[in-house]
């Protein structure tokens, strides 16, 4: 027993002495774990990297070793200047906004030209200032081309040709050919600047005389759109183009049944073209009509009365020296619309044939009144000589008084019953 326990402990302290040895070199490690790295020791595993690079690499190892870098060379301590950017550098500055919660941009909205309600007190809209409009427009219901016949004698109205070319003799033996003279579809348009189609108004058809047109008499010498403005009424002019610059009172297609009518109907739509309200195109196609003629006008005005197809729209006619025939037209007229007005001013030059009118009339039992004085009302038949200062060149821009259409249409405006509104009165 005593041999045993000698053996037994001879074992255990050979096993304490064992685990001693064994933990020793292990807290040794641990202790070189916890401290920062030896600089000789790491040049000599630099040296010893080197010595394997040598043996892959001998260029490679040869610069390393020729270098003779040490360890402050080869690992640097970082400056100041490298972990910030310098003023030259271009990096991106942020500002705290870039960092805050992003919220939809909301586009504000175009603002208006006028203010639709408010309960505060607002400055009134005033609509923007607009200009006349005097343009011309081409229009297949205008009195030419024509190639129908003419009525007086139920011949073609193109009675003469010359190889290709087509013409017209007049009544006075004289040859007008129609690539020049009777090939023009265009119509003058006037709407004055105060016009207001959402108002009661009225359309001025105006059929020139001889020896005319539109741009150099019409437009510029007779002034008529401008008359039709200065009267400050709400009217718009349509002139069409007759015989060009002819001595020709022909009357192209309104000589035909319903032509007037027709003419009347396309230009409501052109009209509501040039105004730029497409949705006016009903007014215009309703609004009464004051025919104008002057001169040879008197022809395709007797016979839009007579087979026009809509005497009932036409509130008034105005004759300037222009009665050169068709009285009976002009009496059935007068004796069948006594809501309309009829007006004749006339010179020596046709001073017969109106008194022989005014007979037509009195007999009828119609009133007729010799002067201008007074405003016009529904059934004025009113006929007015002029003295021999007046010239039939210049009656257009001078009658019984200057500009005489504007005086038409001034007296209309002093009369509802006519149904004409004057805008501009104030300003005329």
């Amino acid at each position: 027993m005593r041999a045993d326990r000698s053996m037994s402990g001879a074992r255990g302290r050979a096993l304490r002495i064992g685990l001693i040895s064994a933990l020793v070199p292990l807290s040794l490690t641990l202790v070189q774990c916890g401290k920062a790295p030896d600089p000789a020791a790491l040049a000599a595993n630099s040296q010893a990297n080197v010595q394997v690079v040598a043996k892959t690499s001998p260029q490679a190892a040869r610069q390393q070793v020729a270098s003779g870098d040490t360890f402050e060379d080869r690992f640097p301590a970082p400056q100041f200047k490298e972990r910030f950017p310098s003023a030259s550098e271009g990096f991106l500055q942020r500002q705290m906004s870039d960092f805050s919660p992003k919220r939809a941009v909301q586009q504000q909205p175009e603002q208006a030209p006028y203010k639709v309600a408010s309960l505060a007190p607002q400055v009134p809209y005033q609509r923007p200032p607009r200009e006349d409009l005097t343009t011309l427009v081409s229009m297949k219901s205008s009195a030419f081309p024509y190639f129908g016949n003419n009525p007086a004698s139920d011949a073609p109205f193109l009675n003469i040709a010359k190889g290709d070319r087509r013409g017209h003799r007049s009544y006075s033996g004289r040859v007008f050919w129609q690539d020049e003279t009777y090939n023009d579809s265009r119509v003058l348009m006037h709407v004055p600047e105060h016009f207001d189609v959402r108002k009661p108004g009225v359309i001025v058809v105006f059929f020139h005389g001889n020896g005319a047109t539109l741009e150099r008499d019409v437009r510029d010498r007779q002034l008529v759109p401008q008359q039709i403005t200065d009267s400050g009424a709400n009217a718009v002019l349509l002139a069409p183009q007759m015989a060009v610059d002819a001595a020709d009172s022909s009357a192209g297609k309104f000589w035909q049944a319903g032509g007037f009518k027709r003419f009347m109907d396309e230009s409501a739509s052109h009209l509501a073209r040039v105004t730029g309200d497409p949705n006016s195109a009903r007014a215009f196609a309703n609004m009464p009509i004051v025919i104008v003629g002057y001169s040879g006008g008197f022809l395709p005005t007797a016979w839009s009365l007579e087979v026009g197809g809509i005497s009932d729209r036409v509130r008034g006619v105005v004759l300037l020296d222009a009665v050169y025939g068709e009285m009976d037209k002009f009496a059935s007229w007068i004796e069948s619309h006594r809501s309309g007005f009829f007006v004749s001013s006339y010179t020596r030059y046709t001073a017969r044939r109106d008194r022989e009118l005014i007979s037509m009339l009195r007999q009828k039992g119609i009133s007729v009144s010799e002067d201008m004085d007074g405003p016009l009302r529904p059934g004025s038949v009113v006929f007015v000589e002029t003295g021999d200062g007046i010239t039939h060149r210049d009656y257009v821009n001078r009658a019984w008084t200057q500009y005489p259409l504007k005086d038409v249409l001034v007296k209309m405006a002093a009369t509802p019953a006519l149904a004409l509104t004057r805008v501009a009165a104030s300003n005329r």
